[in-house]
């Protein structure tokens, strides 16, 4: 038992010198360097639903644990939004189809309605300032005519 623990001790005591040698040779792990954003980054765009050309192009910058986690969070964000969307819109559809089929036209006819207004872009608000060469009290008068007329 003797001889296997001085063995034991001279084979670690060698294979700590060779080790230490080769590091010395070697010259050591220098570690992971900072980079620098490359400037490639191609973000999914927020103009419009996603397509598939859309994710297989979307490239994100280099940072120093791989890419910049704020750009990944924001286009994975972007993504469950727009599959998010998607799939109510497929529910309408499912449910506009399932009305026509059961006759109420009616109904289908709202669901195409609330669909196209969903999908249209909307007119612009109306602004809440007068312009500068009106005084406050047209804007108030503009305001109580829509309401009439709602």
């Amino acid at each position: 038992m003797g001889q296997l623990l001085l063995f034991l001790v001279v084979a670690l005591v060698v294979a700590a010198i060779i080790f230490g040698v080769t590091v010395m040779i070697g010259g050591g792990d220098s570690g992971l360097t900072p980079t620098e954003p490359d400037g490639r980054a191609l973000p999914l765009p927020g103009d419009r639903p996603l397509g598939e050309e859309d994710v297989v192009r979307t490239r994100f910058d280099t940072a120093f644990r791989g890419y910049r986690m704020s750009q990944v969070d924001q286009a994975l964000q972007r993504a469950a939004y727009d599959i998010g969307y998607k799939g109510e819109l497929i529910g309408v559809l499912e449910a506009e189809v399932a009305a026509l089929r059961e006759g109420r036209i009616g109904d289908a006819d709202t669901l195409r309605r609330a669909r196209e207004a969903a999908v249209a872009p909307g007119p612009p608000p109306a602004a809440d300032v007068p312009a500068p060469d009106q005084p406050a009290d047209v804007l108030q008068d503009r305001k109580t005519e829509a309401e009439e007329k709602a």
